[in-house]
């Protein structure tokens, strides 16, 4: 696995943990056993099916070959981890615009997007294990009706409708099944946001133009790496260990705009995972070097509730070079090397404590190794704290009330 940790700007000591790889590794074996609910994605790149993910390519193939666009209907964790690669990787140039409805109850956001649907060809993808929740049924609803005026009929637009939703049961499959829609099955012991590498991710990236065969192989990679029987797990045990050292808040900290909305997703994976029992760590995501011009006083002498995770990017193509002024010859990477340095040492000498994840480029490949590592950690460190990593009891509550809300 290339993904590397370094807790050398913290005070957490190699003995404490060591003391903690017992209860760190016994998490990691439950993961591993298949005994656990909704812990399928664990051992799922080593089985990856090869009748599937081809499917899934021509499948994708055909609709870059149909259609300028493709809205994505789905919210949490049946589309953030698809926005998150498709703003953070390469994309080959056969690759169509992928943008995501049903996140919020938005009227102007999803009136533009009705008016780009209208100038475009389009294909609609619903990824939802029931099609019962109420931002998807609203936007479905309004979207599908939008089709059927643009190609003519109801049948045409069954035609560009494609969804990603449970094998047997829910709303979303019966209709599916009615209606004849193309559809893509997301497995039953997967949950939303440990989703990234099932369907649910990988065919809106594979439409974006994302080299998803990369991807997985870099899951694969870190699935199967001897380092989670070494130090793999020491990220998951300092997040434990800051908690007790009490910390309230992992402040998650990028060098690399691209990144920003990987660290939505790692906002979706750690709160809803850990956040239960009164326990848990509340994260939070900032983008260096703009958020350190709004939020570099609050972290330098604030409240320290707070740790810090930085995820550094080691290595950059093209660079652009600076040709002329008082920083002639240095890179943008150079300046923000020298940001990442400096932030460091300065926080270091405050006695902040900072975490460091490093990959060594923005590709495929080694993004799909940061994804299984990031699943893996969080589910062990929820572990440890005592959780379930898997459920979400909490957020049925708010449902429910958004339900009788509005009378239903």
């Amino acid at each position: 696995m290339d993904i590397k940790i370094s807790l050398k700007n913290t005070d957490i000591t190699r003995t404490e943990i060591d003391e903690k790889k017992q209860p760190a590794n016994s998490a990691l074996d439950s993961l591993w056993s298949g005994k656990l609910d909704m812990t399928g994605w664990v051992q799922a790149p080593l089985k990856q099916d090869k009748e599937e993910l081809d499917y899934i390519l021509n499948v994708a193939d055909i609709v870059k070959s149909e259609a300028e666009l493709m809205v994505v209907i789905g919210i949490g964790g049946s589309y953030m981890s698809a926005k998150a690669a498709i703003e953070a990787l390469p994309k080959a140039e056969d690759g169509i615009d992928v943008r995501f409805a049903g996140i919020n109850f938005c009227s102007p956001y999803h009136r533009e997007l009705m008016n780009e649907m209208s100038r475009k060809e389009t294909v609609l993808c619903v990824v939802s294990k029931s099609g019962n929740t109420m931002e998807i049924r609203a936007a479905f609803d309004i979207f599908r009706a939008l089709m059927e005026k643009k190609y003519g009929s109801r049948e045409a637009a069954a035609g560009r409708i494609i969804t990603i939703t449970d094998k047997h049961s829910g709303a979303l499959r019966e209709e599916t099944d009615r209606e004849g829609y193309v559809s893509f099955e997301i497995p039953g012991n997967i949950g939303g946001r440990y989703s990234a590498m099932t369907p649910a991710g990988l065919f809106p990236m594979a439409v974006a133009g994302i080299d998803i065969r990369a991807l997985i192989e870099g899951e694969k990679a870190a699935a199967s790496s001897p380092e989670w029987d070494r130090n793999a797990t020491d990220y998951a045990i300092a997040r434990m260990l800051m908690m007790e050292k009490g910390k309230q808040v992992e402040t998650i900290e990028f060098y690399d705009p691209r990144l920003t909305f990987l660290g939505e997703w790692m906002k979706q994976l750690y709160g809803e995972s850990e956040g239960k029992e009164g326990k848990g760590l509340f994260p939070v995501t900032l983008n260096f070097s703009t958020d350190l011009h709004s939020m570099g006083q609050f972290l330098q002498q604030g409240s320290q509730v707070f740790f810090e995770t930085v995820i550094v990017v080691d290595e950059y193509e093209e660079e652009i070079t600076i040709p002329s002024g008082p920083l002639a010859g240095k890179t943008l990477e150079d300046l923000n090397r020298a940001a990442f340095q400096g932030v460091a040492e300065a926080h270091r000498q405050a006695g902040i404590q900072v975490i460091e994840l490093r990959i060594p480029k923005l590709d495929a490949y080694h993004y799909g190794q940061l994804l299984y590592f990031l699943q893996t950690t969080c589910a062990v460190t929820g572990m440890l704290m005592g959780v379930d990593p898997f459920d979400q009891p909490g957020v049925e509550d708010y449902k429910r009330e958004m339900r009788k809300a509005l009378g239903q």
